[in-house]
């Protein structure tokens, strides 16, 4: 497949791409993942064993959605945040431009986003049964013949006779690589840049900082508070397609925050079926409180009555954080 150039593409914080809300049922999850355990093939198996002991310690499961709540990204690129706030929207426009080619450069050249772009998934591990575990050492991705349009979309029974099982394997490779990447350099970002890429990070991630009065800084205290505690866990729910999310997230610097199994797209399924997926994983004895600024997380949180924190301005953030402290939430 021929990519579209990053201009054409539609932002990897675009509100324009999440999806209406959809309905599913906690079955299908488990159906999937009892197919994947029967298969024989235990890496995926051994992957979910190895969670559900600290899961099963769990107390309270934290839901964040990412632009304009962790992060400052799409009002950057629209300058609605520069109107809100009183700020240069040439600079505020020019910086979030910036941010946006280095999301779309990490994805393309270290994740694969040129070859996953049409074949999007959910979550990191839903091909990991299609993959035989295969050293991947020595193995060329770009002499494989994958295409990413051979399987005509999400992981499901149709596109495994669509995309053939070879094709199938070829897919888990690349997700399987993306999660080897992400895993490597989640503390690191810079290692997959140039010096002076790294140092244009550095910058812009400043420069974006002083322009947004410290909000990443300001959610960061919640979030690190949160991953402080044993019996807490950060989960995202990201509208943006899950490798742009991942090269976000890394570029954001939320990489230590956020372990790649705890990041879900809700770009196919919309974000109510993505809650559906969670409260699978994580059992209905823990509490789930959501954090987000949009109406359909918001929607979302009330379907699974969840209490809902929203996130509207700094001094949400700053609530947020008092009420962590003081064990409210």
């Amino acid at each position: 497949m021929v990519p579209a150039p990053a201009a054409q593409r539609l932002s990897p914080g675009d509100p324009s791409t999440s999806p209406s809300l959809s309905q599913t049922t906690p079955s299908k999850d488990a159906d999937d993942l009892s197919r994947k355990n029967m298969t024989g093939k235990n890496r995926g198996k051994r992957k979910a064993d190895a969670s559900s002991s600290q899961d099963s310690e769990l107390e309270r499961v934290f839901l964040w959605d990412l632009d304009e709540t962790i992060i400052i990204f799409h009002s950057l690129l629209t300058g609605s945040y520069a109107q809100k706030y009183g700020k240069d929207p040439t600079v505020v426009i020019g910086s979030g431009l910036t941010m946006e080619e280095m999301i779309f450069e990490v994805a393309d050249t270290h994740l694969f986003f040129n070859d996953l772009e049409e074949c999007d998934q959910v979550h990191v591990e839903d091909v990991a049964s299609d993959d035989n575990g295969q050293d991947l050492s020595n193995y060329s991705f770009s002499t494989d013949g994958f295409s990413g349009s051979g399987g005509g979309g999400s992981h499901g029974s149709s596109v495994g006779v669509q995309g053939g099982v070879d094709w199938m394997r070829k897919l888990a490779f690349r997700y399987r690589k993306v999660r080897e990447i992400y895993d490597k350099h989640k503390s690191n970002v810079g290692g997959l840049l140039s010096p002076q890429r790294k140092e244009a990070l550095q910058r812009l991630r400043a420069e974006i900082e002083v322009l947004t009065d410290s909000w990443l800084g300001t959610a960061l205290k919640s979030l690190l508070l949160i991953k402080s505690r044993k019996n807490c866990v950060n989960v995202l729910i990201t509208t943006t397609q899950l490798v742009p999310a991942l090269a976000k997230v890394l570029l954001y610097g939320l990489g230590e925050i956020f372990p790649i199994e705890n990041i879900y797209s809700a770009t196919k399924i919309g974000k109510e079926s993505c809650f559906e997926r969670i409260v699978s994983r994580f059992g209905k004895k823990v509490t789930y409180v959501v954090i987000g600024d949009g109406r359909d997380e918001e929607i979302a949180a009330k379907q699974h009555n969840m209490p809902f924190w929203r996130i509207t301005n700094h001094g949400d953030l700053v609530s947020l954080h008092q009420a962590l402290e003081l064990d409210f939430l």
